[in-house]
């Protein structure tokens, strides 16, 4: 099955802001478009995405993310995620009724293409179905099968929210890159132990050591075959 990604991306000035102890107001706009574009490169190298849409309103993201390959929602609603997400769904939808549609966080700056693709191989086999982040407590992807409607519920606790809908929980064994979103620096510090993509692995390069270690060198390099 080949998915349609739908990536929501607030305004890279209001983004990340609970990274402000780890990274300042000049750096961390750079921090959260960085997350982006590398997760965005690592969602179009994974054989089992079709494409990716993004919603944003941002135009420096939205220029960047679109000369990688992205397509560009505009986020009409303005309503917050789980807005922006159904809102993006729908226009994937009205041009291919029956898409596979996946949402999937914005910031995951370690998304290795093979685990996004067990993940999504894995979705395929039920109606609706969903990846709990690493803290197991939020959510970092929800799959709606063809027909499907995605009816998010990101935020806090989704999770058990995803569960409650109807949602079936995916196994996180041996997927770790698809779990680990960074909104805090403990969060940054884990995806750089990772390794995370080139764009990240720069900005994060800036910032003070604490906030650094080993794996910022780059994913590709820390995981080879990747």
């Amino acid at each position: 099955m080949q998915w349609t990604l739908v990536i929501p991306l607030k305004p890279l000035t209001r983004a990340k802001s609970r990274l402000a102890d780890t990274a300042g107001d000049g750096v961390r706009p750079e921090l959260a478009l960085a997350f982006a574009l590398d997760t965005v490169a690592a969602a179009l190298g994974c054989p089992a995405v079709r494409d990716v849409a993004v919603v944003t309103d941002d135009a420096l993201a939205g220029r960047e993310l679109a000369a990688l390959g992205a397509r560009i929602v505009p986020d009409d609603p303005r309503a917050g995620l789980n807005a922006a997400l159904a809102h993006g769904a729908t226009v994937v939808r009205a041009a291919r009724p029956l898409s596979a549609v996946a949402a999937l966080n914005a910031d995951l700056p370690a998304l290795r293409p093979g685990e996004l693709t067990r993940v999504l191989d894995a979705a395929a086999e039920f109606p609706r179905a969903f990846l709990p982040d690493a803290a197991a407590v939020g959510t970092t992807l929800l799959a709606a099968g063809p027909g499907r409607d995605l009816r998010p519920a990101f935020g806090s606790g989704s999770r058990a929210l995803h569960r409650a809908s109807g949602a079936v929980e995916l196994s996180p064994e041996a997927v770790d890159s698809v779990r680990q979103d960074v909104d805090t620096g403990e969060d940054l510090r884990a995806a750089l132990a990772l390794g995370v993509g080139p764009r990240t692995a720069a900005v994060a390069a800036r910032l003070p050591g604490p906030a650094r270690q080993s794996g910022s060198a780059g994913r590709h390099g820390a995981v080879p075959g990747q």
